[in-house]
């Protein structure tokens, strides 16, 4: 075909097209947000089912292993006589001592060599909360040499198995505070747009109060209030109600603009006409016309409350232990001791920024792909 032929072809597509086709292939182009989203199902599927990609149990201390370093995975196995196999493996660590200071020096044991097993069995875990079942999907062969991919703290937990299981707490957080911020933007925003008059000055100063806050302090107080004897679940609940709270002036502004300039359109008109109740007219007319605007502005308002999240519990405000979030576990990394000690118990700090590195590159390429001036 010829390039007008191509280019007919193209323009035909377009004419046809629905607003969410508009939509993914102007999101496809893209590569950042691409890469975005394949991040972000990546660890939402990781914290569905957390104890599926962790190889220890992220609760179980062994003081023999405080503080034990990350492990070294290897490919090939070189033996004294040349000969080579392939699979991998790992060499468990033993333990020495300096005779000046006493440090602990862990080497690595050149006469143990111990497997790495895919969809191998270890600890007992809940699939989905409701599943009993051990399989794991990488595990060591041995039980007696577990296997600390990125080290252990400072009573002898895998780091990168918390990291699993609190991927699961701290990414719930920023959906459940999203949703909950959501219903509040949408809905007071939409009937002080939709409405106007009164119920529009009585609900713009209470967005004026809200936005006017200090945020962080706001945070902190709420969050020291709660008493610190309650359940993890309550508490869970409580911390994600806090952050519900502040977020969502923001949303309501941005939805009684959008309803402000809708409210006199000509489909807002006939369905007015053709006897449609106000909640109709909102929720199945109005919203609908610039739903992917929310879903962009949903996209970018869930790394803030995951930061949120993880600045309250890394202050000791947030999610107390045995909770396992990534704000608890940055929590290890407070003092200088195990800074100095055990520099991998940074390692969800890394988790927390490709989270929201990830996330905010699918949030930019869905407002750009949301935008109907965008070419």
């Amino acid at each position: 075909m010829t390039d007008a032929a191509l280019a007919a072809v193209d323009q035909k597509r377009l004419a046809v097209a629905s607003q969410w086709q508009l939509m993914w292939w102007a999101f496809r182009r893209h590569r950042l947000a691409m890469i975005g989203l394949v991040i972000t199902v990546i660890l939402y599927v990781i914290a569905l089912v957390p104890g599926f990609f962790a190889v220890n149990d992220p609760s179980k201390q062994n003081a023999r292993a405080a503080y034990y370093p990350p492990q070294s995975i290897h490919l090939i196995d070189t033996a004294p006589d040349g000969s080579w196999s392939l699979g991998l493996f790992f060499r468990p660590y033993v333990l020495k001592r300096d005779p000046q200071t006493l440090a602990a020096i862990y080497t690595e044991d050149p006469a143990r060599k111990v497997a790495i097993r895919f969809f191998a069995q270890g600890y007992q875990y809940n699939l989905l909360g409701l599943i009993p079942t051990t399989t794991h999907l990488i595990a060591s062969a041995d039980p007696n040499y577990p296997l600390f991919i990125f080290g252990a703290d400072r009573l002898g937990r895998c780091v990168y198995s918390r990291i699993m299981q609190g991927a699961q707490i701290s990414l719930s957080v920023g959906l459940m505070g999203v949703f909950l911020s959501l219903t509040l933007g949408v809905v007071l925003g939409g009937i002080s747009g939709y409405f106007g008059g009164r119920i529009d000055f009585v609900v713009q100063r209470a967005i004026e109060f809200v936005l006017a806050l200090p945020t962080i302090p706001i945070w902190l107080a709420l969050a020291a209030a709660l008493p610190q004897d309650w359940p993890a679940v309550l508490n869970y609940f409580m911390i994600t109600l806090i952050l519900s709270l502040t977020g969502w002036a923001q949303l309501a502004r941005v939805v009684r603009g959008r309803f402000l300039s809708l409210r006199t359109e000509e489909f807002v008109t006939a369905a007015r006409l053709d006897g449609c109740s106000e909640g109709r007219i909102i929720f199945r007319h109005m919203l609908p016309s610039f739903l992917s605007h929310i879903i962009a502005s949903i996209t970018l308002a869930i790394p803030a409350m995951i930061l949120a999240e993880t600045s309250l519990s890394f202050l000791g405000l947030g999610l107390q232990p045995p909770t396992i979030s990534w704000g608890v576990l940055l929590r290890e990394a407070q003092n200088i001791r195990s800074i100095a000690t055990a520099p991998w118990l940074f390692a969800p700090g890394a988790a927390v920024v490709l989270a929201v590195i990830a996330l905010n590159f699918l949030g930019d390429g869905l407002r750009d792909a949301a935008d109907p001036y965008n070419k």
